[in-house]
Formats: C-alpha cells, structure tokens, sequence
C-alpha cells in the first residue's frame, strides 16, 4: 500500500503577530497639494517608530491619518483590527479608544485639576465608574513622576509637567498604541529630558508608540524602527542605527544639519 504524504496546512498568522499599525499605499491630499504620495509601513506591536524629516514631509499628516483627524484620499490604514480608509466608513470612536495622541500644544482644560483633566475621559467615553477612574489617574500620574500634582491647576504647572499630564491623560485611556506629534519642540531643553524620559519608560514598558520627532538623540537610543520621511514619500527606513550610516544624499543632509 502506497501512502501519500499530505501537503501541511498553510501556517495562519496569529493575531497577536500582526501589526498595530500598517499603512498600505496611502495618499493624502489637500485640495490639489498631495502631502502624502503612497506610504506604506508597518508598526509592530510593542514597537518605537520614529517618523523623522524636514518640516513640510508629511509626517504629521501621517500620525493624523491614524486615528482619523485627517481623512485619507486613497490606500487604507489597519489600526488595531479597524481599516481606516477614504470612504470615512471606519469605526473611528472603536479606533480611538485604542488610541492615545498627544500633540505639541497641551491641550489641558485650565478650569480643572490635573486629577480631573485626566479621569474626563475615562468617565465620559468609557463610563468608568468615578473611583475607578481616580485609581487610574493615580497611577498614570506615577508612571509620569507628577504623583503629587493631582489637585495642582494646568496654570500652576511648567510646560513639561503640563505635557507629561497630557501624556498621562492619553494613557489613562488604556491605549494599545501612542502617538506623540512633536510633543517636545515648544520646550526648554531642560523641560524636553523630562518628558524623554517618561517617554523613554513607556518604551521600555512595551507601549507600542508612533512620533513625529526632531530629537535624533532619542530616536537613535529608543527607536526599533526611523522611517525618514521626504516630499511625502518613505525616502529611507531602517533600524535605529540607519542615522549613523545614511544611505540617500537626502537622509546624509538631514542628519548633517540636525534638523
């Protein structure tokens, strides 16, 4: 009796192994100006990317794209098991409440306290029940060193300790994935190390994070993977030590300039 081997199954990719965030062939356009022309990249779960380049390059535009504050033209985004694509169809609220972004300016409502500025949304999107959401304050406000900052107002805070509260309100959200757009370029160098570093421990806790930076230091030390954004196109991409042996003229002029 001949026996026939059977072909093995096709291996199926687990959940857990795919991408938080893949951008596929994705434009965006304002109006007539294309500000992004095709980008396609991924962000693995538990991952740092560093989107970096020259003012103007389509990175902020690409972080936006994620959570839907900007609408793209054509391609389509996967966030976390959503598709973000053209038509606007996409559970956007589903997308959001995984998640968190924060932005250069701190967005915090002056008339609360830090404690109440962070369990807002818990409360209002989520419907977390008010203790439960002071619990979680208390320890996003640890993770962020401003433990004894809870009933300060944003007026009395300096402007690293507003952004690290505007970090901590993000992350009470319980994201799976963060994004930072520039969140240090309105600060001192001193008040900039500081919210690094939260940053810095966020990465190294495992947070899946996307930012927009132009702080090479940090995206060498941190970052898996800088994509190097020119004229809304991914021009290089590479692990972190791809700023110390640029590969296009374009990159080599970047890092030379310490853009």
């Amino acid at each position: 009796m001949t026996l026939h081997a059977t072909a093995p199954a096709p291996a199926v990719e687990p959940a857990a192994a795919a991408p938080a965030v893949r951008f596929n062939a994705v434009h965006k356009s304002f109006g007539t100006l294309e500000v992004l022309k095709g980008i396609s990249f991924a962000v693995g779960r538990g991952e740092v990317v560093c989107l970096i380049g020259r003012s103007g390059s389509g990175k902020s535009t690409a972080l936006r794209c994620i959570n839907g504050l900007e609408r793209i033209t054509t391609g389509s985004i996967d966030v976390c098991g959503h598709v973000v694509s053209p038509d606007g169809r996409a559970d956007l609220h589903a997308v959001r409440k995984r998640v968190g972004i924060v932005f250069q300016s701190y967005n915090l409502f002056p008339h609360l306290t830090v404690e109440q500025n962070i369990t807002l949304a818990p409360r209002r999107v989520k419907k977390t029940a008010p203790a439960e959401a002071r619990a979680i304050a208390a320890d996003v406000l640890a993770k962020v060193g401003l433990s004894d900052k809870r009933d300060s107002y944003p007026e009395q805070l300096s402007g690293g300790q507003q952004q690290r509260v505007a970090i901590a309100r993000a992350l009470a959200m319980q994201p799976e994935v963060m994004l930072f757009d520039e969140v240090t370029s309105a600060l001192d160098p001193e008040l900039t190390g500081e919210v690094l570093k939260v940053m810095e421990d966020l990465a190294r806790g495992g947070m899946t994070m996307v930012l927009v930076t132009h702080e090479m230091a940090f995206a060498s030390r941190v970052a898996d993977k800088i994509i190097f954004m020119h004229q809304g196109r991914v021009h290089e991409a590479g692990p972190r030590d791809m700023l110390s042996r640029p590969e296009t003229p374009e990159l080599r002029q970047f890092v030379g300039t310490g853009l």
